[in-house]
């Protein structure tokens, strides 16, 4: 079983309501919007390590499927048949997957290393999110789209998510190191 300190939960909560606003800060596009999700998603690995990390995208998983409508396009429990609702799941084990590389108890993080993590993480999102994308718009929507065109869609957000990163780099040592020596 997992403890987690009073301030740990604090963090887990917010960073599930950061990334439910990072869902209304977005560029609408068919299936999938572009949205400030993932860059919550891998601040929250990156500060809160890999099992916290990825706890705060569970719970906001977990929060919009009991139906608060967090979620880019809604909530509720058939958000599961949404073409997006597969990146939403890629954000737990992304989170997990930024934790783990870049997060190191005690240790400054550096702009390289953020870099490198993210990619990591950003590559599990879209593997989890673009077959998602595929089966939920063939068999879900029961429209038509190859698995070609399916990377393609998925894949748009890329330069985006890529900015993301690069953003995180430049302020995540700097919050990191502020958030850590903080006392509350």
């Amino acid at each position: 079983m997992f403890r987690f300190e009073t301030r740990d939960i604090a963090l887990i909560g917010l960073f599930a309501a950061l990334t439910a606003v990072g869902a209304f800060i977005r560029i609408p596009l068919p299936y999938v919007p572009i949205t400030m999700q993932v860059f919550f998603v891998l601040f929250a690995g990156l500060l809160l390590g890999a099992r916290a990390g990825a706890l705060s995208q569970l719970v906001y998983i977990l929060i919009g499927l009991a139906g608060l409508p967090v979620f880019a396009e809604g909530g509720g429990p058939g958000y599961v048949f949404h073409p997006s609702f597969g990146f939403l799941v890629g954000f737990v084990a992304a989170a997990w997957v930024m934790g783990f590389l870049s997060f190191k108890p005690g240790r400054d993080v550096n702009r390289l290393r953020i870099v490198l993590s993210s990619l990591a993480a950003l590559v599990v999102i879209y593997l989890i999110g673009i077959p998602y994308l595929y089966l939920a718009i063939n068999y879900f929507l029961l429209q038509e789209i190859s698995l070609v065109n399916a990377f393609k869609v998925g894949l748009v957000f890329l330069p985006g998510d890529i900015i993301k990163v690069g953003v995180l780099a430049f302020i995540g040592p700097a919050v990191v190191k502020s958030i850590r020596s903080a006392s509350f």
